[in-house]
């Protein structure tokens, strides 16, 4: 009995020796499979980092760019209607010169635009009721001093126009409305009154 005893407690002893390193070597292959596990997790975090700061910075540079661009947009359309309301003044200030320089201009105006001398001068209603005789006297007159014939004459029709006047002989009409007029100077005045407006920084 006792070689029966023998035999078993070696079978046990050389079980329990497998049981060991079959342990050991499960134990250093979990310990190898979570070290690889760690890592490749640490390398995709470190991926999914990197990916999401660019992520980031494309994000960030697309909207510096769209936020440069609608600053730029504000800051033309701002300029455009700082150059508008200049302009605009222009006319104004134009309409409302005092009567004595107001009929000086037209008459001069009047010199440079007529061709025969003899054109039919339309003017605004408001003109022509208030001064309309007075600017064709002064505009004939300033014809004569430029040794040219001294014709023109006063239209009954009058034009919606908020100063100025148009020439008309026949069926050829001349604008010399001041809003045609500033319209015209502001296609060769922009870029000057635009340096004027906003000096390079």
């Amino acid at each position: 009995m006792e070689g029966i005893e023998k035999i078993t407690a070696r079978i046990i002893e050389d079980a329990e020796r497998e049981i060991a390193a079959m342990q050991q070597e499960t134990e250093e292959e979990v310990n190898t499979l979570l070290a690889q596990a760690q890592t490749e997790a640490e390398q995709e975090s470190m991926e999914l980092l990197v990916r999401g700061r660019r992520a980031a910075e494309e994000r960030r540079e697309r909207l510096s760019s769209s936020a440069d661009m609608e600053c730029r947009k504000l800051e033309l359309a701002a300029k455009q209607e700082l150059l508008q309301q200049s302009f605009d003044t222009a006319l104004e200030e134009l309409c409302a010169l005092p009567q004595e320089r107001y009929v000086t201009l037209l008459s001069a105006l009047a010199v440079e635009a007529s061709s025969s001398g003899r054109e039919r001068m339309i003017l605004s209603a408001k003109d022509a009721d208030r001064l309309g005789e007075e600017i064709v006297k002064a505009a004939n007159t300033a014809l004569q001093r430029a040794g040219r014939r001294g014709e023109l004459t006063l239209s009954e029709e009058t034009r919606p126009i908020p100063g100025g006047f148009i020439l008309a002989e026949g069926d050829v009409e001349l604008n010399c409305a001041f809003d045609t007029l500033v319209r015209l100077q502001r296609e060769k005045l922009e870029k000057e009154v635009a340096a004027i407006l906003f000096p390079a920084q």
